[in-house]
Formats: structure tokens, C-alpha cells, sequence
């Protein structure tokens, strides 16, 4: 009754018969990634678009989301840049400082 149960104990200890058969070959790696495709059309952009123009002796850098105007740095000639923020509502706020904050304005419903 001990040999059995010793034959068994070293057969599970040293993996019997499963060490002694040939490894499988590796699995082949995978198919290099494809090329990235087309966001869908509901994704935006990650980030702003901004557009540069110059209006007689001022550069204005237009910074636009999904096509919507949100801000405008004016870079006059002789003084110092001021920002036009834009609203929801479509007004327009002066900000001599650069905004370093943006509370986010989410917009749940449109009529």
C-alpha cells in the first residue's frame, strides 16, 4: 500500500509523463497593428483647433472646438495681449490676464 501511494507522490512531484513529451511550438506573435482609423463622426477632437490671423497690426489666434468659437487671443502691435471669451449665450468678456481655469460649461439640452 506505501509503494503505490510513494509511485504516486513522485510521479506528481516531477511532473511524470508531461516533462518527458516535446514542448508545442511558441504560438506565431501577433499581426502588426493597422493603420489607426477615421475617428466616428460624433468624436471630436482631442484638442483645440486654432486658427492664426492677422487684422491690420493685431494677431488674433482663434481657438475653436468642434467648430465652435470659445475664445480669441488678441496680440495687439504696441501693448499687452488681452483675451475675448466667449460665452454660451454668445456674449463676449474682455480678460486682460491669460485664463488659466475654465470652468467647464456642459451643455445638457439645446431648444
Amino acid at each position: 500500500m506505501r509503494r503505490p501511494l510513494l509511485a504516486l507522490l513522485t510521479l506528481a512531484l516531477t511532473g511524470g509523463p508531461a516533462l518527458a513529451q516535446p514542448t508545442a511550438e511558441a504560438p506565431p506573435p501577433p499581426p502588426p497593428p493597422e493603420a489607426e482609423s477615421p475617428p466616428a463622426a460624433g468624436d471630436g477632437p482631442l484638442e483645440p483647433e486654432i486658427r492664426i490671423t492677422t487684422r491690420g497690426t493685431e494677431i488674433h489666434e482663434e481657438y475653436r472646438y468642434n467648430g465652435i468659437l470659445y475664445r480669441v487671443r488678441v496680440i495687439p502691435r504696441n501693448g499687452p495681449p488681452y483675451w475675448l471669451i466667449y460665452d454660451e449665450l454668445g456674449h463676449v468678456h474682455r480678460s486682460d490676464a491669460e485664463p488659466k481655469l475654465l470652468v467647464p460649461q456642459w451643455v445638457i439640452k439645446r431648444f
